[in-house]
C-alpha cells in the first residue's frame, strides 16, 4: 500500500475526533481554550524544529513583507475556523458543524474560479448548484441560514487558498501562523490570568494536561496531512478527506444525541449527491490526464 493512504486515514480520523476532545474540555470557554490552542501549538512546533534543526529558513521569512502578510491573513482565517469550530462543539451543534466541512471542498472548487482563475468544469458546476439547493432547502425548513457550516466552510476555504499561494510548507507554515497569533493568545491568556478568570488556573491538573495536548493534537494530523499529500493524488486524497465530516457527523447523533430528522436527511443528502458528483469528476479528471501523459 502506497504508505501516503495511512497517513491520510489517520489525519482525517483524528480531525473527526476532535469533537470528543473539544467535549472533555468543555469547562473552558472557547475563546480561552483557542488561545491555548494557539500558545501549545507554537511550543510543539517549536519543539519538531529543534528537533529537525529546521530554523534557518525562519530569519527569512520573518524578513519578508509578502510572506509576514500573507500568513497574518491565513493566521487569522485559521483561528477564526478553530474558534467557530470549538463554540460550535460545545455549544451542541457537531452537526451542522460537520456540514461545514462536507461543503468545504465545493467552496475550494468556487475559490479557485473566483481568485485563481481556475476553470469550472460543467459537473463541478452542477455540484455547487446541488449542494446551495441542499443548503437552501435547510435553511427554508429552519427558519435560519445554517450560518455556521458556511463560516467554517468559507474560513477554511480562504485559508486554504492563502496557503495554496504561500511560499512556505506545512511544517514551516503552521510555525509562522502560530507565531504571529503567539502574542495575541499570550496577551489575553495573561489579561483573563490577572483578573483571576482563566478556567485553566482553576481547572484540575489532569484537564490542564489535557489543553496543553492541544498542541500536538493541532500539529500533528497537520504534518500527517502533508506528508501525505506528497506522495498521494489530490484525487485521493480528496475522496479520504469526508473521512472527517462523517465521524464529526455520527458522533454527533450517536454519541452526543444531536437531532438529524427527515428535513437534514434530505438537505444533506442533496449535498452528499453533490459531492459524490464532485468526486467522480475530480477522479475522472485525474485519470484523463494520465492518460494524456501516458500517451
Amino acid at each position: 500500500m502506497n504508505p501516503g493512504i495511512p497517513y491520510a486515514l489517520l489525519a482525517f480520523v483524528l480531525w473527526g475526533l476532535f469533537p470528543v476532545y473539544f467535549k472533555t474540555l468543555h469547562q473552558i470557554p472557547a475563546l480561552e481554550m483557542l488561545a491555548h490552542r494557539m500558545a501549545w501549538s507554537l511550543l510543539f512546533v517549536a519543539v519538531v524544529l529543534v528537533v529537525r534543526r529546521h530554523w534557518r529558513w525562519l530569519g527569512a521569512a520573518l524578513g519578508d513583507r509578502r510572506v509576514v502578510g500573507r500568513f497574518t491573513a491565513s493566521a487569522a482565517l485559521l483561528s477564526a475556523n478553530w474558534g467557530i469550530y470549538i463554540w460550535a462543539v460545545n455549544a451542541g451543534h457537531i452537526v451542522e458543524a460537520s456540514l461545514g466541512y462536507f461543503i468545504n471542498p465545493l467552496f475550494n472548487v468556487l475559490f479557485g474560479y473566483a481568485f485563481l482563475g481556475e476553470r469550472l468544469r460543467p459537473l463541478q458546476g452542477g455540484a455547487i448548484a446541488l449542494a446551495a439547493a441542499g443548503v437552501v432547502y435547510l435553511t427554508w425548513q429552519n427558519g435560519t441560514l445554517p450560518w455556521i457550516s458556511l463560516a467554517l466552510a468559507a474560513t477554511f476555504g480562504g485559508y486554504g487558498l492563502m496557503r495554496k499561494t504561500a511560499r512556505l510548507g506545512a511544517l514551516e507554515g503552521l510555525t509562522m501562523e502560530t507565531l504571529l497569533l503567539f502574542p495575541v493568545a499570550l496577551l489575553y491568556l495573561a489579561v483573563i490570568g490577572w483578573r483571576g478568570e482563566s478556567a485553566f488556573a482553576a481547572a484540575p491538573t489532569s484537564l490542564q494536561f489535557l489543553l496543553a495536548l492541544a498542541g500536538p493534537i493541532t500539529a500533528v494530523p497537520l504534518l500527517l496531512f502533508a506528508a501525505a499529500a506528497r506522495r498521494i493524488s489530490l484525487s485521493t486524497l480528496g475522496v479520504i478527506q469526508y473521512v472527517t465530516p462523517t465521524l464529526q457527523l455520527l458522533t454527533g447523533v450517536l454519541i452526543y444525541r444531536e437531532p438529524f430528522g427527515h428535513v437534514q436527511m434530505l438537505g444533506y443528502g442533496a449535498i452528499w449527491v453533490a459531492l459524490a458528483l464532485y468526486s467522480l469528476e475530480g477522479m475522472r479528471n485525474a485519470a484523463a490526464l494520465r492518460g494524456a501523459r501516458a500517451g
